[in-house]
């Protein structure tokens, strides 16, 4: 399975997101393309530990049988899954600074050290799972967007 780890894999990834436009328009869901990002940002900062959400109550009683779905095997994530209430974005702002800050964060991987991460729906999670997680997400809206 792809992991988020693996150098080879960033520098796809990169290609991609190098590929979007503000204009993209998504091809499920209802995000548009700066809130895509900016999405996926709030998500890296978080695998990163520059933030932390609480637990969810409903994570803790559906988490684990979730990510143990999504891991099962390297299908990409089904479209329209559910978003943590502080992911859901609204609005509009700097599509070229979101995709510059996407990059980074994405590069930050090759010195992953945070020794236990906790995700707010998903729980405890192996630095294994948080790699392939992290790879199948940001494939998940990169297809989103055709890219």
């Amino acid at each position: 399975m792809k992991t988020i780890f693996d150098k080879n894999t960033i520098s796809i990834l990169i290609d991609r997101i190098s590929l979007l436009t503000a204009e993209d328009k998504a091809h499920w869901g209802k995000m548009d393309a700066f809130q895509m990002l900016k999405h996926c940002n709030l998500s890296e900062e978080m695998f990163l530990g520059k933030r932390k959400y609480d637990r969810l109550f409903i994570g803790k009683l559906f988490g684990k049988m979730a990510l143990k779905g999504i891991m099962k095997d390297s299908e990409p994530m089904k479209k329209n899954q559910p978003t943590h209430p502080d992911f859901k974005i609204k609005g509009t702002g700097n599509f070229k600074a979101e995709k510059e800050n996407w990059i980074s964060l994405l590069k930050e991987y090759d010195k992953y050290t945070v020794p236990e991460f906790i995700h707010p729906f998903f729980g405890r999670m192996t630095k294994e799972e948080v790699g392939n997680y992290v790879y199948k997400h940001t494939d998940h809206h990169l297809r989103q967007f055709g890219k």
